[in-house]
């Protein structure tokens, strides 16, 4: 079971991370969230998300960027804060002119059926954050998707499962009961794989080079 951190518009650095793993088709992957915004190719990204599926079992997460694209479509306030945190960024890659048109159908689906939260008999996969004391179907958005590990730093799920995370920039940390994976890709750092249940992890700087194996 692989857990792969926030993408950011990285295509290359996803797809170079994904050769390297070399998923086969009952392998379970879990992206966690921020496939858009800030990095040049973010329709890439998508795109390569969607050519996973049949290649193994694909679990995609919501992030806090993608609850603002989609909340870009239908409210110009959240069209000016989405712009102003990567969006239009992610505006160009679909096409020259920078508008939600050039966004295929296709790509809203992928996003709108993006899911809050995945939970395995061992693992629980959340974006951001959560509430140690609440089941996974029961989290806040806001918590979700928005709450930093800085900001509010999480206890050990009340289930005694170990939770995957992203959102927060930084090295891969482990605290035992709750991982954070989200390596700074989109901030100039690496995007980051990791086999959950072992530990093992790869990554890729932005540009795809192979930096670590462990």
């Amino acid at each position: 079971m692989i857990a792969i951190g926030d993408v950011h518009g990285h295509a290359v650095a996803l797809r170079s991370l994904l050769e390297w793993v070399e998923l086969e088709v009952g392998d379970q992957l879990v992206m966690l969230g921020d496939y858009v915004n800030r990095g040049p190719d973010s329709c890439g990204v998508i795109e390569c998300l969607l050519g996973l599926r049949g290649a193994c079992e694909l679990v995609s997460l919501r992030g806090n960027h993608e609850e603002m694209m989609l909340d870009a479509r239908s409210d110009r306030a959240a069209m000016d804060r989405w712009r102003d945190m990567g969006g239009w960024e992610t505006l160009y890659s679909y096409g020259s002119e920078g508008t939600l048109r050039d966004v295929p159908e296709s790509h809203w689906r992928f996003l709108e059926g993006c899911v809050n939260s995945h939970e395995t008999n061992k693992f629980l996969f959340f974006h951001a954050n959560y509430d140690s004391t609440l089941a996974a179907d029961a989290q806040p958005a806001s918590l979700l998707r928005w709450t930093s590990i800085g900001e509010c730093p999480p206890q050990a799920h009340q289930s005694g499962k170990v939770a995957i995370l992203g959102h927060e920039p930084g090295e891969v940390r482990d605290f035992g009961y709750c991982r954070c994976i989200d390596t700074g890709c989109g901030f100039g750092g690496m995007l980051t794989a990791m086999d959950v249940r072992s530990g093992h992890c790869w990554q890729v700087s932005e540009s795809g080079e192979r930096v670590v194996s462990s």
